[in-house]
C-alpha cells in the first residue's frame, strides 16, 4: 500500500536506529525527472543497436519497459531437506535484488542462497547481458524449481516500475555495491518496501561523480532503508553524499566469501573452507589433494602451470608475453599457461592472437586435450573459473593490468592459489591489502606486501619508479614462484586462511537484511 508520507524536498536530520521504518519519501528533483523522460526514448534505440541481433533481443526489451514477466517465485517445500539445520524452510516471502553484472551477481550469490535456504524466494535482475548470462546459469536449478525468477532490470521510469513492483510484490529489494537509481528508490519507499544497499561500496571516483548529482543523490540516500558498507571509507562518502548515520552499517566485503558456482564441474565443490568441521589444515591438505586429481585427469602432473583469468583486451597480450619468457627458462620449458577471457564475446579474438604467437594452443571449446606440447590452453568456456584456478600453481587475476579495477582476488586465494595482479585493483583494493600483507598476493608497488619467505623478499627490493615497472616486477613474482613451488604454496595457504577468517561477513549482512525485513514487518502489523 502506497504510503501518504510524501515530500518534495530531503529532510537531513538524522533519524533514530529504531525507526527506520518511519522515513519520508524524498523524491528526485524535477530535473531528474524530465532527463528521464527525455532518455527513455534513447536509451531503447540503445538496446536494440547493442542488442537485437540476439536471440533473446525481445525479451530483454519488454522486461527493461515492463511487459511479459515471468512468474513470481514460489516457495518450494519439497527442497526443504536441502537447507541447512540451523534454516527454517518456511515461504518468508520475496527479495529482489539487482545486481549489475557478472561481478556483482558472483559477490552476491552466496547471500542469495542462504536467503534462499532460509525460506525466501528471490527475483534477481541484471544490467547486462554477461550479468543475466551469469545469473542464469548460477541459479539454473532455483530458476527451474521456480524458487527464483529472473529477469533485465526496469528502466528508471515512474510508470515501469510501477507494473514491475505490482507484477514481483517484493518485500524487501536489494542492491549490490553501488548502482542506484532515483525512481525505483522512491517507489519502493512509496509502496513501504525497504531498499537495502549490500556489499556496498563509494570509491571516491564514484563519489565525485554522485557529488555532481547531489540533489539526485541525496534523494537515494534518504530513499534506502540500510546501507551495509564495506569498509568506514565507503561509510564516510555515503554520509557525505546526505545518508543518516543511523541507516549505515560496516559489515566487511561479501567479495571474501567463497562463490562456488554450481554449474561448474564437481571439482569447485570442494573449494568451500568450514574451517569448524574439518580445521584449516585438514581443508589445506583436501586442496592439494583436489588438485593433483585435476592435474591427473587434466595430464598436466608435474608441469609449472599458471592460469590469466577474468583477462581483458591487452591483458592477454601482456600474459603471451610474460609466458614466453618463462618457455626461455630451461627449468619452466614445459610450463603451461591457461587463458580465461572474461567476456564469452571475446574467445575467437584471444583465440587468434593465440595463434599468431605461434605457441601450441588447445581449447576448451573445441574439447581439445592438452599434449605434452601445449603451450597455451584457452578456457573458453562458462561457469568453470574455479576449476583453472584450482589446477594453476599461480593466479594473475584480470582486469588488473588495464584500468577496469581489478576482479576478484579472493576466488583462487580460496583454494590456496597465490595471486598476482597490477596496480588497478580500484575495485578491491581493500580485500587486495590484506591478502598482500600475509604474501597471499603480490602487486607491484603494493606497501603492504610481506612474502612468506625471506629468501624470496627479492622482488619487492626491484626498481618502482612507475607503471612501466609493473610488467617486469610481475615476471619476476612469477617465475619466482613457478621456480620454488614450495614457497608458493606457502603463500597460497596464507591465503586460503585468511580466507577462513573473513566468511563471517556473509551472516553479518544476512543477519542484518533479516532485521529490516522483521522491523518492517512489524509496523506493517500496528
Amino acid at each position: 500500500m502506497p504510503s501518504s508520507h510524501t515530500s518534495s524536498d530531503c529532510p537531513s536530520s538524522a533519524i533514530d536506529s529504531e525507526s527506520l521504518t518511519s522515513q519520508t519519501v524524498c523524491q528526485p528533483p524535477s530535473y531528474y525527472q524530465f532527463a528521464i523522460s527525455l532518455l527513455k526514448p534513447a536509451y531503447r534505440l540503445q538496446v536494440w543497436r547493442r542488442s537485437h541481433k540476439r536471440d533473446n533481443y525481445r525479451q530483454e526489451v519488454e522486461q527493461r519497459f515492463g511487459k511479459n514477466y515471468p512468474s513470481v517465485p514460489v516457495a518450494n517445500a519439497e527442497d526443504a531437506s536441502l537447507a541447512p539445520v540451523d534454516m527454517l524452510s518456511t515461504d518468508k516471502g520475496i527479495v529482489w535484488c539487482h545486481a549489475v553484472s557478472l561481478g556483482e551477481t558472483n559477490t552476491v550469490a552466496p547471500l542469495l542462497d542462504m536467503l534462499l535456504a532460509s525460506g525466501y524466494q528471490i527475483w534477481l535482475t541484471n544490467t547486462t547481458q554477461t550479468g543475466f548470462a551469469r545469473g542464469a546459469s548460477r541459479f539454473a536449478d532455483e530458476i527451474a524449481q521456480g524458487r527464483v525468477s529472473h529477469s533485465y532490470v526496469p528502466v528508471d521510469s515512474p510508470a515501469v516500475i510501477e507494473r514491475f513492483l505490482a507484477h514481483v510484490k517484493p518485500d524487501v529489494a536489494l542492491f549490490v555495491e553501488t548502482e542506484l537509481w532515483a525512481n525505483i528508490l522512491t517507489k519502493l519507499s512509496e509502496h513501504r518496501i525497504p531498499s537495502i544497499l549490500v556489499n556496498g561500496r563509494l570509491s571516491a571516483s564514484s563519489f565525485t561523480r554522485y557529488q555532481k548529482i547531489g540533489a539526485v543523490s541525496r534523494s537515494m540516500m534518504k530513499n534506502l532503508a540500510l546501507i551495509i558498507a564495506q569498509d568506514n571509507e565507503s561509510a564516510k562518502r555515503f554520509r557525505q553524499l546526505g545518508a543518516d548515520s543511523a541507516k549505515i552499517r560496516v559489515a566487511g566485503s561479501l567479495k571474501w566469501v567463497i562463490n562456488t558456482p554450481k554449474n561448474n564441474t564437481a571439482h569447485s565443490n570442494g573449494a568451500v573452507i568450514d574451517a569448524k568441521t574439518v580445521g584449516i589444515k585438514d581443508e589445506y591438505q583436501h586442496i592439494q589433494h583436489q588438485k593433483i586429481e585435476l592435474a591427473t585427469e587434466f595430464g598436466v602432473v608435474g608441469r609449472p602451470i599458471w592460469v590469466a583469468a577474468s583477462t581483458h583486451g591487452g591483458e592477454e597480450e601482456i600474459a603471451l608475453s610474460l609466458h614466453k619468457q618463462l618457455l626461455s627458462n630451461p627449468a619452466l620449458a614445459d610450463a603451461l599457461l591457461i587463458i580465461v577471457p572474461r567476456h564469452p564475446e571475446r574467445f575467437d579474438e584471444v583465440a587468434a592472437l593465440i595463434q599468431s604467437t605461434e605457441l601450441t594452443m588447445a581449447r576448451r571449446s573445441a574439447e581439445e586435450s592438452i599434449s605434452a606440447d601445449t603451450r597455451v590452453y584457452l578456457a573458453d568456456s562458462m561457469g568453470e573459473l574455479m576449476t583453472w584456478y584450482q589446477l594453476a600453481d599461480v593466479a594473475l587475476v584480470g582486469g588488473s593490468l588495464v584500468d577496469v579495477g581489478g576482479h576478484n582476488p579472493v576466488e583462487p586465494a580460496s583454494i590456496a592459489t597465490p595471486v598476482l595482479m597490477g596496480r588497478n585493483t580500484q575495485s578491491c583494493q581493500t580485500v587486495v591489502d590484506r591478502l598482500s600483507e600475509v604474501g597471499a598476493l603480490y602487486q607491484p608497488s603494493n606497501t603492504f606486501y610481506r612474502p612468506v619467505s625471506l629468501d624470496m623478499a627479492s622482488t619487492t627490493t626491484l626498481p618502482k619508479a612507475g607503471k612501466n615497472d609493473d610488467v617486469p616486477l610481475i615476471y619476476q613474482q612469477l617465475l619466482s614462484w613457478l621456480s620454488h613451488l614450495d614457497v608458493a604454496k606457502q603463500a597460497g595457504q596464507a591465503g586460503a586462511q585468511l580466507t577462513v577468517q573473513k566468511q563471517a561477513v556473509l551472516v553479518r549482512q544476512f543477519t542484518m537484511i533479516e532485521d529490516v525485513i522483521e522491523q518492517y514487518s512489524n509496523q506493517e502489523l500496528l
